[in-house]
């Protein structure tokens, strides 16, 4: 549901971070992931998001990660100890069986994980978010999530992929629509059909483009997933459009990859803070939100396992 021109209000959404303070970060997380042999690595993570948080601002007020080395520690140990049983088992199979149908398992459970990874990281990161003292929280469920994405990936693997664009829609709706900002939830609603026409078309284009149209593609996809979702507080709600161009990733990439080769890596966090401000400042939002109506409704959560299953898996939730 729009709403009317007279109901309507921009809010001001903004990353405000810069390459110099982010290098900072960046340099003593390098070399102390570096001499701890990659110990380091879950404080080096806490920090990095300390300052993305910490420097993205709406409505002059800026969210704050409290997330911590330690609680991404004791997330990793026991996330690591968990896969270390599970493929010790299998690889014990494959061993007394010498059967290729065990190597087959080791995918079916990375598979199995994705689920896992998902509610966890949701869980995990949304709690330790505030904006003004709310906390944010996932109320979605893990059992659920878990029947709801096995279905999803049975009518995706027996339609030979084709029903994978509504899986994602779906598993998209069902993540969205369980986040809250204090008593204010988010939502999403699109169209499988629609996202199935978006991905052949930006492949086609970009075959025949020979790459180039891919940028394209890629803004349309940030936008399409940005702008089917919303917030509503007390009957009110809050929009998304995305103004930023294909041409602006496509610029983008490209001083990014030269100012990471010409520095020798050392530019990353200009690269960085490039993309973010490509990603965060050319977000508008509009509506009749009164957030000085907020409460605070959700629960603190330190358990970061499935956030380190999620970076195990190279997964990349947008959060």
């Amino acid at each position: 549901m729009e709403l009317t021109q007279t109901e309507k209000r921009n809010y001001d959404l903004k990353f405000i971070g810069t390459g110099k303070e982010f290098f900072s970060i960046f340099i003593v997380n390098w070399l102390l992931t570096i001499v701890t042999l990659g110990i380091y690595y879950p404080w080096a993570k806490a920090n990095r998001l300390e300052y993305i948080y910490g420097n993205t601002e709406f409505e002059k007020s800026r969210f704050k990660f409290h997330g911590t080395g330690l609680e991404m520690f004791k997330g990793l140990l026991i996330a690591l100890a968990g896969l270390l049983v599970i493929f010790g088992m299998i690889m014990g199979l494959v061993y007394l069986f010498n059967s290729i149908f065990f190597v087959f398992l080791i995918y079916l459970v990375i598979f199995a994980l994705i689920p896992f990874a998902i509610h966890g990281t949701l869980k995990y990161r949304m709690s330790r978010t505030t904006w003004r003292g709310i906390r944010f929280g996932y109320r979605g469920n893990r059992v659920e999530l878990i029947q709801k994405f096995i279905g999803w990936a049975f009518l995706t693997v027996i339609t030979f992929g084709i029903y994978g664009a509504w899986m994602t829609i779906k598993l998209r709706t069902y993540a969205v629509g369980n986040i809250k900002m204090g008593n204010a939830k988010f939502n999403f609603k699109g169209d499988g059909g629609t996202y199935l026409g978006l991905m052949l078309g930006g492949y086609l284009l970009s075959i025949i483009t020979l790459g180039i149209y891919s940028f394209w593609w890629r803004r349309d996809l940030y936008a399409y997933h940005l702008e089917n979702a919303w917030l509503e507080h007390d009957g009110n709600k809050i929009n998304i459009k995305y103004t930023g161009k294909g041409s602006d990733f496509f610029v983008t990439d490209l001083l990014n990859i030269l100012t990471i080769i010409f520095t020798l890596g050392f530019g990353t966090p200009w690269a960085e803070v490039r993309l973010l401000n490509l990603m965060i400042n050319k977000i508008e939002l509009y509506g009749n939100i009164n957030f000085d109506n907020l409460e605070q409704t959700e629960q603190d959560y330190k358990d970061a396992t499935g956030e380190d299953i999620g970076d195990m898996l190279n997964m990349d939730f947008g959060i």
